[in-house]
Formats: C-alpha cells, sequence, structure tokens
C-alpha cells in the first residue's frame, strides 16, 4: 500500500462533500486552520484506543452519544452541561449492569456536518442545495444561506475548543463526582411507571453507602470524582480534518487533531474513495459505519485498509440496520470478521435504521424500535458467542419531543412541542436515561450467561 500523506484523499473520489465556490477563501481559511492547535492530543487518543481494545474484549463497553448534528445558534455552556450530565448518568447505570468500565465517548466538538440523501431539496416548487450542517451552509432555505462558506471551518472550530475547554473542566472539577451524578440518577424514577428503574437506582445507592461506610470517599478516591470524557464525530469535511492533522511529536506518526475518534459514515465507506483513505493514515480509534448494503468482501477490504496491523482498539464496527433487520445483515459480517480473525469493537447504532414520517408530518424514531434493535444486537452476539461491545446514540440533554414513546409517552401529536433538531431526532433525557437502564439489563443478562458457560 502505498506511503500515506494527508493530501492524499484529494486525488480520490469525494462524495458527501461541498464544491466551494470561491477556491481562494478556502485557501485562506485551510491555511489559518494549519497554524491553530489542535483540539485533542496524541497521547489521548492513544488512552482512548487502548480503553477501545477493553471494549472488544469485553472488559469494557462503549458508550457514544450526543447531537446528530451541533449547531451554531443552538450553542451554550447550559446544552453542553445538559448532554454531559446525562451521558454521565448513563454511564453509572452502565457500568452497574456490565460490572465492567464504560467508556463515555460524546458526539461533541466536531459533530457540524452531515451526510444528505439527497444534493437538493424542494420546498414549493422550489429547488435548493440541501442543508449538510452549520460547518457548511445554512439552514435557512435561501439561495445565499446554501452558498458553502469555507469561513464557517474558523467558527465550528472556535465553537469546538470552546466545547472542550468546558467538558474538561466538568470531567475533573467535581461536577462528575459519582455520588452526584447517582443523585441526578434517581430524579428519573420519580415517574409512576419506573419501579424496575427504581430497584436498580436503590441498588447503585447501597452500593455507593456500603463503599462510604468502608471509607471509600470521593476524597480517598479521586477515580470516584473525575471521569475520562473523549469527543468524536464524522469526518466528512475532508479539508477541515486535513488542516488539523499533525504530527505526533512522541511517535512521529500522524493525528487527526479534529477530534479524540472519528468515524466513517455508511454513504462515504468506499473502499477506494477520499474518506477511508484519509483515515487509513492516522492514529485516532476509527469508526466504520456498517448498515444493510454492507458486503462482506467490503467489510473485508475496509478492516485490511484502516486497520493493516490488526491492533486492538484500532476500529469500531458500527452496526446500523433497522429494527428486525439485524439477524438478517449482522451475522454474515460477523462471520467475514472471524474469517479474517481481525480486531474490532462492535457497537450498535439503533438510531439510523429506525428514522420514519410521523402522523403529524415529523421525521422521527420510535423508542420500541430503537430498543428493539438493541436486543437484537446482543441476541445475535450471544448466539454468535461474539462480544457486543458498545451502543451509540443520538441524544441530547434537552427536554426535546423529537423520537416518540418512552416513560413519558411522547406521542406524535407531542413531536411539535420541543421539536429543536435541525436534522435528525435525538433521544431526549429521559428516554436516554430509560434505554440506559435497559441496555443495563442486557449487559447484566449477558453476564450471567457468560458465568453461567464458564462455570458451566
Amino acid at each position: 500500500m502505498s506511503e500515506w500523506q494527508k493530501t492524499g484523499w484529494r486525488s480520490k473520489p469525494r462524495i458527501q462533500m461541498p464544491d466551494y465556490p470561491d477556491a481562494e477563501a478556502l485557501g485562506k481559511v485551510e491555511a489559518q486552520l494549519a497554524k491553530y492547535p489542535p483540539l485533542v492530543f496524541a497521547g489521548e487518543a492513544r488512552a482512548l484506543r487502548a480503553h477501545l481494545a477493553a471494549a472488544g474484549r469485553g472488559d469494557a463497553f462503549l458508550l457514544q452519544g450526543g447531537d446528530c448534528a451541533e449547531s451554531f445558534s443552538e450553542f451554550s455552556a447550559d446544552n453542553i452541561r445538559d448532554t454531559f450530565k446525562v451521558m454521565l448518568q448513563m454511564a453509572v447505570v452502565l457500568t452497574y449492569g456490565a460490572k465492567v468500565p464504560v467508556i463515555k465517548v460524546g458526539r461533541m466538538a466536531g459533530q457540524f456536518a452531515k451526510p444528505r440523501s439527497a444534493n437538493t431539496e424542494t420546498v414549493n416548487g422550489v429547488e435548493l442545495p440541501s442543508y449538510r450542517g452549520d460547518i457548511i451552509n445554512e439552514l435557512d432555505f435561501t439561495e445565499a444561506a446554501r452558498i458553502p462558506a469555507p469561513d464557517k471551518m474558523l467558527q465550528a472550530y472556535t465553537q469546538a475548543a470552546a466545547t472542550l475547554n468546558l467538558l474538561r473542566a466538568f470531567s475533573t472539577g467535581g461536577f462528575a463526582d459519582v455520588h452526584h451524578v447517582h443523585s441526578w440518577t434517581l430524579g428519573f424514577t420519580d415517574g409512576g411507571e419506573a419501579q424496575k428503574y427504581r430497584d436498580i437506582a436503590n441498588r447503585i445507592q447501597d452500593t455507593l453507602d456500603f463503599m462510604a461506610a468502608a471509607g471509600m470517599t470521593a476524597e480517598t478516591a479521586h477515580e470516584l470524582g473525575t471521569v475520562d470524557f473523549f469527543t468524536s464525530h464524522e469526518a466528512l469535511l475532508l479539508e477541515y480534518e486535513e488542516a488539523l492533522t499533525r504530527v505526533d511529536s512522541t511517535t512521529g506518526k500522524w493525528i487527526a487533531g479534529s477530534g479524540h475518534m472519528i468515524w466513517i459514515g455508511d454513504r462515504t465507506r468506499q473502499p477506494d474513495g477520499a474518506h477511508v483513505e484519509f483515515a487509513r493514515g492516522v492514529q485516532n480509534p476509527i469508526g466504520l459505519k456498517c448498515g444493510p448494503t454492507t458486503t462482506a468482501e467490503d467489510l473485508k477490504v475496509l478492516m485490511s485498509k484502516l486497520n493493516p496491523e490488526n491492533e486492538e482498539g484500532r476500529l469500531t464496527l458500527i452496526a446500523r440496520f433497522g429494527a428486525g433487520s439485524v439477524g438478517e445483515h449482522l451475522p454474515r459480517l460477523i462471520k467475514a470478521v472471524k474469517e479474517e480473525g481481525a480486531n474490532v469493537v462492535w457497537s450498535c447504532d439503533a438510531m439510523h435504521g429506525n428514522t420514519i414520517k410521523s402522523s403529524t408530518g415529523y421525521k422521527t424514531r420510535p423508542f420500541d424500535s430503537v430498543l428493539r434493535e438493541v436486543r437484537e444486537f446482543f441476541q445475535v452476539h450471544g448466539a454468535e458467542g461474539t462480544v457486543p461491545g458498545g451502543v451509540h446514540f443520538e441524544m441530547t440533554g434537552q427536554d426535546v419531543t423529537e423520537c416518540t414513546g418512552g416513560v413519558r409517552a411522547v406521542s406524535d401529536e407531542d413531536l411539535s412541542d420541543r421539536y429543536h433538531t435541525a436534522c435528525d431526532p435525538r433521544l431526549n433525557a429521559s428516554q436516554s436515561l430509560e434505554l440506559a437502564f435497559l441496555v443495563a439489563e442486557e449487559l447484566s443478562a449477558r453476564r450471567g450467561e457468560v458465568a453461567s458457560a464458564a462455570n458451566g
């Protein structure tokens, strides 16, 4: 395979990327970004790879979640705090169920670009280029708003830097203390239909009380007062990615400085395409979305390109098939991985295959479908004897009404109340935490099955 260069993607077929009308303006922005400090550091990315290696073996579990597409207009400290808070709540519940560390990776500080199913959209007979995320163009349905503007990359960088700054402060400044996080979890269980969640929450509290009685407090156990929190996004806009790619001074290898983990989407995973070419050369953990059209042969080629040394923690396969379709597609991909002897982390994206149009005209995702896909993911791995290593959700800490169902029963008629997403529907805080409890049940059941097999 040819020696990798960070500009090498430019000679490959590219899709889902904008054509900037002003090449000079684009060049100036790229040159400016190239002078900026990287947003993340190589040592952090290496630490995440080590954690993900554990997840691939079943010794940790990946929780990846956050916005469908980050917004410039919705950017605020409160929104960052609320999503971070829900991620921590989910992690506490999952840790209890899995009895292993939970790796917390936000779709944050870089998730600004979105692939679209069509290059244009038509409203009232007017056809305009599609909105592709705030880093590229604007949501307003006007000709001027939809023109790709390179200076938006600078605004995205600034927002990502501010987001990371706050996340790092939250992670180490006491906000993430497990005792505080659990008190937030208890608030979720106030609803009349949440008895099983109250039972789990009470058992978690009993464990914390025992630890305190044994003399282990946040003051004596630093690990209980801080967390490792990583960022991730789809590496879609390669001009932005290239500009922030740097040489790691300790290893001499290239690192994508835009986020700890980057992933390749289901629409941009062509083995000879620009996105695969870029991702193969950076040392960050790489995610690869695998949908119904992913063939076993393509997956084998992609694994060889993206992880030629077959390193643990390097490659996460993010399965996204849709409820009812996991049994049809996941086993054949697991077989391909087994045939290659490949080290991968299997994660379940239960959002993207379950998008429907509601009776009221809103794009939504039924909570029951999301949950069903997660359960099917665990069932298949149980049958195949492989490790279900993580879950991947589009969610927010805000009290939105974008996905139907859940304990608090968002209906089609409720969607218009607080439908704020600029792109795809997200789970709200309550739905996210409910899902964490349900995934924890699956993890706990799987732990019991593994223990029985070991003793049998």
